[in-house]
């Protein structure tokens, strides 16, 4: 389960907009926000290379974080982040203050494991079509996974996996699923890999006669 091993430095920040963002940013640094239970929000500044290590972790979008502001430790949550359009900078970031003892929603990663185990992809040719990367689940902050797993060694040609089928650790629930039952999206397919079309092989046949 989940626990904030990523830890963050910050300072607060009052002079903010556009500008004073564009000038952090040249000194190499990320402004962001911190907003979220009863308090009110708060602009910070992290610095950038911080932050890009820890941003090449998957568990950074989905773990509960630590932000130590100006020696004042708050556990977080990443909701946005926005980068640079062509170059590898982290832009901004929204964090979401993680209460203790109250429910958090989330998307957590999905790891699809085994499909070269599966006889449906392996022997007969079949393709996992992934319908989503993600799931977004309530949970407490002590539960919080930092991915859930989907087995498919045992899936089969035309099978789909939906939220409904998932294995959801114990304390974690599908937020879809608990909108009722025409909620229940797919999220994993095995369909046939496709070959030439029978138009397309008919024409090549052709065209070899008339050579």
């Amino acid at each position: 389960m989940s626990k904030a091993i990523f830890k963050l430095d910050a300072t607060i920040r009052t002079d903010i907009g556009k500008r004073a963002s564009r000038r952090l940013r040249l000194q190499d640094k990320v402004p962001a926000i911190v907003y979220g239970g009863e308090e009110a929000p708060i602009s910070i500044t992290l610095e950038h290379n911080k932050v890009n290590q820890a941003q090449e972790f998957e568990a950074f979008y989905s773990h509960v974080l630590t932000i130590n502001i100006d020696g004042k430790k708050v556990e977080v949550l990443v909701k946005d982040m926005q980068r640079h359009p062509f170059k590898p900078k982290v832009t901004h970031i929204d964090f979401q203050r993680v209460i203790a003892g109250q429910t958090l929603t989330t998307n957590v990663p999905i790891h699809f494991i085994n499909a070269a185990e599966s006889d449906a992809i392996k022997l007969n040719g079949g393709h996992a079509e992934h319908h989503m990367n993600d799931i977004e689940v309530l949970c407490m902050p002590k539960d919080l996974p930092e991915y859930i797993e989907i087995d498919l060694r045992n899936i089969e040609m035309g099978q789909t996996i939906h939220l409904s089928d998932v294995k959801f650790p114990k304390g974690v629930e599908s937020v879809e699923l608990g909108k009722g039952e025409e909620h229940d999206l797919a999220v994993v397919t095995v369909k046939t890999a496709k070959g030439p079309s029978v138009e397309a092989a008919d024409e090549g046949e052709a065209d070899a006669t008339e050579a």
